[in-house]
């Protein structure tokens, strides 16, 4: 079906970055406040906030809540998962957190795998599934290390693990017969679903129609202006539903298409007021950045409205890195003007910088006054490194 013949409105870089970054809420100090309230409410504003194992700094959830809660706390997300309960860990494009009052909307995957297994853990037998659900009901609560009595087997790729219990338990976790029920670290304690929440049994799967709602509305809610890559990140099947809902709502005058500079037949849409709304702003706030954050993990997108091209090098050999292993984009108000590669040394108590890198052409302000207010910022950085 062809998009109805509204005329799209012309959008500059300028205003869609301003957009986008209001919709992240970094053009804000404080905006959702402090503690596992506030934590609770960044993850359903963004609808899912991406987990990682890399630490060579803190790890990355902490890091995306840090940039949006000044007063972030480790134990804020904690407290959120384990006391409050209003996050889980699922698989988006990635595993993250989201929000809880979400969970229907992934009932349909659980469902899916329990019937059809899943393709990364066909080799986990029913007898080891059968093991940890026993010790589950059983023992309560547990973490991989508390299981003794496993026969390790080979790595069938680099990321498996060698205990049988493991990959069972990881299957069960797709499977929403268990959960996360407190991260340390890395180290997951895993719980009956039904138990951890309180539940006699699942909620309600939502329908294909109230997904493909969900990811619409979290798109809009999180992006500003979408397009189809940027609402189904790494989700290609749903952009068929997803396209024919936008269709639908252009033609409510729910939506409206938009010409964005420089992305040339690429569509985007953003909601009537969103556009209304939309100033460029002046403000320059520093952030240090994940690379998982949400306005640096779709390359392409981040590349277009921000003329910022990011080289994630963790996996490639030293000499063949342009900006570091680990290297953090810095944005100062609407332009990522740096790259910088850090690393916490948590023994001696100090973030180390291994390499400053410029990046852009049209950064705000001398490099002098700039380089200033970032190393205002890495304080901060640091203090939140070392903390806790």
């Amino acid at each position: 079906m062809a998009m109805p013949a509204d005329k799209p409105i012309a959008l500059s870089k300028a205003t869609a970055r301003a957009i986008w970054l209001r919709a992240q809420r970094l053009d804000s100090e404080a905006p959702f406040g402090e503690g596992p309230s506030a934590t609770a409410a960044v993850v359903e504003h963004l609808g899912y906030v991406q987990i990682d194992t890399i630490h060579v700094i803190e790890r990355c959830h902490h890091h995306i809540l840090w940039n949006r809660i000044p007063a972030y706390r480790r134990s804020d997300l904690r407290h959120a998962q384990s006391v409050d309960k209003s996050v889980f860990e699922y698989w988006t494009h990635a595993l993250a957190y989201v929000p809880a009052k979400n969970f229907r909307f992934f009932v349909p995957a659980m469902k899916q795998h329990r019937r059809e297994g899943h393709r990364w853990f066909k080799e986990v037998k029913p007898a080891d599934l059968r093991k940890v659900m026993r010790l589950l009901k059983t023992d309560g609560a547990l973490t991989i290390r508390d299981i003794e009595d496993d026969v390790l087997v080979e790595k069938v790729h680099a990321w498996a693990s060698r205990k049988p219990s493991k990959r069972a338990l990881q299957l069960a976790f797709y499977e929403g017969r268990v959960t996360v029920s407190e991260r340390n670290g890395m180290l997951k304690t895993y719980d009956l679903m039904d138990r951890h929440f309180g539940w006699e049994r699942l909620p309600n799967a939502a329908s294909v129609r109230e997904i493909t709602g969900y990811l619409l509305d979290r798109g809009l809610r999180a992006q500003g202006v979408v397009s189809l890559d940027s609402i189904c990140h790494l989700d290609a099947p749903s952009k068929k539903s997803v396209r024919r809902l936008i269709e639908a709502r252009v033609r409510r005058k729910e939506l409206v298409p938009v010409a964005l500079e420089g992305a040339g037949k690429q569509e985007h849409w953003a909601e009537p007021a969103t556009i209304e709304a939309a100033v460029s702003g002046n403000d320059e706030r520093v952030h240090i950045l994940s690379p998982f954050d949400p306005l640096i993990i779709q390359r392409k997108r981040t590349h277009l409205l921000f003329g910022y091209e990011h080289f994630f090098e963790a996996y490639l050999p030293k000499e063949k890195r342009r900006f570091g292993y680990f290297a953090l984009p810095v944005l100062v108000g609407d332009t990522i003007v740096a790259a910088l590669d850090l690393k916490t040394d948590r023994q001696n108590g100090k973030l180390l910088l291994q390499k400053w890198n410029w990046v852009g052409r049209d950064a705000k302000g001398p490099r002098k006054e700039l380089k200033r207010k970032i190393e205002d910022e890495l304080h901060r950085f640091e203090r939140f490194q070392l903390g806790e």
